[in-house]
């Protein structure tokens, strides 16, 4: 029998085995759950209704927490876009990960013109995952999946070994470059390993409202508002694989945007917010990204864009007579935003975290990686349930084989968060989260939360009590020696040299 594959150990099994020579071949006949992960991209740990929010509209999101489980200590693998996806699909954090921060990999050229990007694809792209890296894709392609990914890759340029389709996706669907996606009306997608033009003409990224233009006046903004909206197409797509894969077990990674700025949403949400918030000041840039005349509508209209989505899958899922058997986790890659015209102080997007200057995407504290997280799975997972199981990114990928029987590779992070969600077996619990990100290292221990940098000067622990501060206001190292000695050990062995590119 294959190794790779154990007993399912929540649906029961039926195997055939088939001889090939002096292989054996194991092939399942009963049916695994199907799973969809839907990555948000900057969204706060309380942009949406169920975390707290007031202002931003999130019913069907809502519903998914109602119906499966809703977490309050779940962390992102970083505090920034790459290295948090990155540990997501390989269960290793950010000290033993390929990536380690957003690096340009700008020694190639031109690398931030969204032109010179277009005529030249060699300019496009993150640094790569080393080519021996496996995935959670991979694994589960082995096992029988169909995978399909739609949304932003960023973990490896076309031309290298490390895009979704050498690291484990059957289908691909959104942009291969992280700076692309700095547009929702970009001039081209990836489908697959080719580019997908759209009708969409290219504006130079970060560029400001002109001067002589009006701030107030609505047709300033035309020029940001094109043809083809990239969520539309990539959601499009999304439905078309889940149809086509509903006789077979599928994994789909949803990677969406929103609501990573450029600020832009489709016109009846801004409008829908405008009449609820009123009038505000226009973003005409500086901080970044294209300008907006309604910055906190177009926010707020992007996640409830998305949201609206979220609610067509569910609706397909159930057309299509699947929706019991599939495990949904919703989640976010990190904190919220600082820039572009996204106000988190205004939308209050930390929450109890705070939404201050260090509650943000960035950041090692709390407000820049501790993030929602719902799962829901008819009939498996309890409705109603809170949990305060303290997990983390690199858990993910030890889920998914635990769930599927398959072998979990060895050197991950991770532990299996499946007897959380199923409410049986015991927990395994982290002795300690890390992360790391350029220059700063954070450690999460029980209730004590460290961070100091890893390079320079200024190289003394802050130590904070997360029961008593949860906005890690109030350093106590001094108070507690023995905590900070522990914490300096694990900052020592906690990590490894990154790849070349880090």
């Amino acid at each position: 029998m294959n190794k790779n594959i154990l007993l399912f150990k929540i649906v029961p099994l039926i195997f055939l085995f088939i001889s090939c020579g002096n292989k054996t071949v194991v092939r399942q006949t009963a049916k695994t759950p199907n799973i969809i992960i839907i990555l948000a991209d900057d969204l706060g740990y309380a942009d949406l209704g169920c975390y707290g929010n007031d202002k931003i509209e999130t019913p069907n999101i809502n519903k998914l927490a109602k119906e499966g489980m809703m977490f309050t200590q779940h962390y992102s693998g970083d505090a920034v876009c790459a290295p948090s996806r990155c540990v997501l699909l390989t269960g290793k954090h950010s000290g033993h990960s390929d990536i380690r921060n957003n690096n340009p990999w700008a020694s190639r050229g031109n690398v931030w013109s969204l032109e010179a990007m277009t005529k030249d694809s060699t300019l496009e792209g993150q640094p790569p995952m080393r080519e021996s890296t496996i995935t959670f894709a991979s694994i589960l392609k082995k096992a029988g999946y169909k995978t399909g990914m739609s949304g932003k890759w960023g973990l490896g340029a076309p031309n290298t070994s490390s895009t979704p389709l050498q690291k484990g996706f059957d289908f691909f669907i959104g942009y291969n470059c992280q700076r692309v996606a700095h547009t929702y009306y970009p001039p081209f997608l990836y489908k697959n390993n080719r580019r997908l033009y759209l009708d969409n003409k290219i504006i130079p990224l970060s560029e400001k409202l002109p001067g002589s233009a009006d701030p107030y006046d609505e047709h300033s903004y035309a020029r940001y508002t094109q043809k083809d909206y990239s969520p539309d197409i990539m959601y499009r797509e999304i439905e078309d694989f889940i149809t086509k894969n509903k006789d077979t077990t599928f994994f789909f990674y949803w990677a969406t945007p929103i609501p990573h700025v450029a600020l832009q949403a489709p016109k009846p949400w801004v409008d829908y917010y405008v009449k609820k918030f009123g009038d505000e000041k226009p973003y005409t840039g500086g901080k970044g990204y294209y300008p907006s005349r309604y910055p906190h509508a177009t926010y707020a209209g992007m996640i409830s864009y998305l949201d609206e989505n979220i609610g067509k899958l569910v609706a397909k899922l159930k057309e299509l007579g699947i929706y019991d058997n599939t495990l949904i986790i919703f989640t976010s890659d990190n904190g919220p935003t600082f820039n572009g015209g996204a106000d988190a102080q205004w939308f209050n997007s930390g929450g109890m975290l705070g939404s201050g200057s260090r509650e943000i995407k960035g950041s090692l504290d709390d407000g820049g990686v501790r993030i929602p997280m719902i799962a829901e799975w008819p009939g498996k997972i309890k409705p109603g349930v809170v949990s305060n199981h303290v997990s983390a990114f690199w858990d993910i990928f030890p889920t998914f084989c635990d769930l599927t029987g398959v072998q979990t590779p060895e050197g991950l992070d991770g532990l299996s968060m499946l007897p959380t969600l199923l409410g049986r077996g015991k927990q395994k619990k982290h002795e300690y989260l890390y992360w790391e990100l350029g220059r700063n290292q954070a450690i999460r221990m029980g209730n004590w939360k460290a961070v100091r940098q890893l390079k320079g000067e200024e190289r003394k622990i802050k130590l904070y009590n997360l029961k008593t501060d949860i906005k890690e206001r109030d350093d106590v190292a001094d108070q507690n020696p023995e905590v900070v000695k522990k914490m300096e050990e694990i900052f020592a062995k906690a990590r490894t040299t990154p790849s070349k590119y880090y």
